[in-house]
Order: C-alpha cells, then structure tokens, then sequence
C-alpha cells in the first residue's frame, strides 16, 4: 500500500487547521515532517490536495473528495484500537455529541442509568461529552468528531442517520410581577404577547429554531429583545424582568419551584419539539456501541412520562 495511516491524519490536520504548522501542532509532528507527510500522500496519489494561499491551505475538489474517505478510515482504526486494547470496557472511548438542553439536563440522567446497568466486572467510566448547539453537534458527527449525537434541531445533511429519541415541551415564561403574570391561569391573547420583548437563544440552536417557527406561526409577528448564547442565560434573564422567553420545562422547572418564574399559557396549542439521536450511516458499529445505542434507546421509552428530575430519582 502506498498510502498510510499517518498521511491520511496529517491530511486531515491540514484541512482542520489550513497550515502544516498547526497541523504538525495538533498531531504532536514537526512542520518538516508534516510537509513531507502531505506530499507524500499527493504524490502516492498522483494530485494535489490543496491550494496554496499565501501560507495557507485551502482544500480544492481533489481535498473535497478525499476528505470523508480519510475521516471513515481513520474512525474505523480508531474503534478497532478501543475495541481491542480496551476489551473489557462498557462503551471505551465513546464520544458523545449534545446540543445544550440535552447536554445539561438530560444526559446526566441516561449516564447515571447505565452506569447501573454496568456489570461490577465492567470498566465503565463516562462516555466523553461535548456540548454545543444542533450545528456543531451535526458537524461533529459529520467530521466523525462523535460517535453520537443528540440534537434539538433538524438536521438534513446527507449520509446522517436520525432516529427520533424524545418529545418534549417548552412554555412561555415571565417574571413574577409581569403585567401578564397578574392574570395566572388566564389565557393570554395573541394581541398581548405580539407586544413583548422575547428573548431568544443565538443563530444555530436547535431551540432558537423551534421558539422562531413557533412564534412565527402562532403571533405572525414578534419581537426579539435580545439573543442569548444558551438557555441559562435566558431563564435568569427572564427572572430578572427583561423580558417573555419560550424555554423546555426541564431548565425552568426549579425557578418555577422557587417562584422566580411565572408560566403563561396562551390562548393557543403549547409548543412541542422532538429531539433526535443522529449518527453517521457509515460509523463503524462495534459490539460496545451497538450495546450503548440498545441502552439509549431503551431508556428514551421509559422518560416520556416523565421530568428529568423523576427518571433520575428513579434509576
């Protein structure tokens, strides 16, 4: 073969970083070694991989169409390499995608489920876990960044595989001593809530989708006070008066316990969104990841009727 393993991670370096210097840093690799690395690989295939641009490196349509082959090869090594030095583990090395809401308030409960599923001759330990909005999660299962993801949002990339995993609601909230919190348990009218500041999260987010489709359909038009880089944010903003929010029921929950949130109910159908479990269709499914999906899906049929807080509680 004329191609190796450390070529492919160099190319791959290359178009992450668009130097062979940050290359070389990321891959713990001299700037030499890197640059003899890359042409290498061209010149076993017989073309060039990049344009250079003053210093850097642009992948071109040679690049373009290498790079998800390279990305398949190098995660197939990798899940060989943790299948067999580790053959003992529940799930090794498993990395794990989440956009915010799923991240922050309803992985901590699947991961405190499985590790009770875990055998006591197990090495279990927690998968790794990035959190980020619905597009970098995509991303991340794209580059074969992830091995899972979970998103709030829609995602219509091709050759991403979406499984629905989870319902759930999200509720308008305000500040207790609102004008429109004064009327508790009355139906709030269209007229009403078109005249508020809503706060909304950033450009991106599976949430920030869902809250703009549904306003959009629901008050036509609506007006945005502010965006939020996630969703703790907005409840405290919120909370501190600044104005109308749409946010899931699992991050408001406690501030609605303490009464430093108010829920409103309009005059119309409350707002309901899907999360989904997303992989790439071509990962490379080992024994162990296969278990950890059986065990993902499982779980999701036993949340519905329930809170966060409650499947905690009861694992």
């Amino acid at each position: 073969m004329r191609l190796s393993l450390r070529q492919l991670q160099v190319f791959l370096g290359i178009a992450e970083t668009g130097t062979t210097s940050a290359a070389g840093q990321k891959i713990a690799l001299s700037q030499s070694a890197t640059s003899a690395a890359l042409n290498e690989l061209e010149a076993a295939l017989q073309v060039q991989l990049f344009d250079r641009v003053g210093k850097g490196l642009l992948l071109n349509e040679n690049g373009r169409l290498l790079l998800p082959q390279a990305h398949l090869v190098l995660d197939a090594v990798r899940s060989m390499e943790a299948q067999f030095t580790q053959p003992d583990a529940a799930w090794p090395g498993l990395r794990i995608a989440a956009s915010t809401t799923i991240g922050n308030y309803y992985l901590p409960d699947l991961f405190a489920h499985l590790q009770s599923t875990v055998a006591a001759s197990k090495t279990s330990g927690l998968p790794s876990l990035f959190i980020g909005n619905t597009g970098d999660v995509v991303q991340r299962i794209e580059n074969y960044a992830a091995d899972i993801g979970f998103i709030e949002g829609e995602c219509h990339q091709a050759g991403i595989v979406v499984e629905p995993w989870l319902q759930e609601q999200l509720i308008v909230v305000c500040h207790p001593q609102h004008a429109l919190a004064q009327a508790a348990g009355q139906r709030c009218s269209v007229s009403d809530l078109q005249k508020e500041a809503w706060l909304l999260r950033e450009a991106g987010s599976g949430t920030r989708e869902t809250v703009e489709q549904y306003l959009s359909q629901q008050l036509q038009s609506f007006r945005c006070a502010g965006e939020l880089g996630n969703s703790e944010a907005i409840k405290y903003a919120v909370a501190a008066g600044l104005g109308l929010s749409c946010l899931s029921v699992a991050v408001v929950q406690e501030l609605l316990a303490a009464g430093r949130l108010i829920q409103l109910h309009p005059e119309f159908a409350p707002c309901e969104r899907r999360f989904s479990l997303i992989y790439h269709a071509h990962k490379s499914a080992s024994p162990q990841l296969a278990h950890f999906l059986g065990l993902v899906r499982g779980w999701s049929s036993c949340l519905q009727t329930a809170t966060p807080g409650e499947a905690g509680a009861a694992n």
